[in-house]
């Protein structure tokens, strides 16, 4: 899978039921995807198999998480949700 393929289908996965999941990975993906190591990239793609409901509460920091491979994918996208309202 090409760097542009991936891009594209996580865009595609990042648009979910939830509008305030909508708001929180959408410009995440536009502003930061692409500059992800390779291992972040795989880390997002894992997220986005869990349910709509579990990922905002990871984001918003409401539920701890179980799995600690993302929470380094959950930071990098409360921080750069938490700058843009800086």
């Amino acid at each position: 899978m090409t760097q542009n393929e991936q891009t594209n289908r996580m865009r595609w996965a990042s648009r979910r039921g939830l509008l305030e999941l909508d708001l929180l990975l959408g410009p995440f993906m536009d502003a930061c995807f692409a500059e992800l190591e390779p291992s972040l990239k795989d880390d997002y793609q894992q997220l986005m198999g869990h349910e709509d409901q579990d990922i905002l509460n990871w984001i918003l920091g409401r539920e701890t998480l179980v799995d600690e491979s993302l929470v380094a994918i959950t930071d990098k996208i409360r921080a750069h949700n938490l700058s843009k309202l800086r």
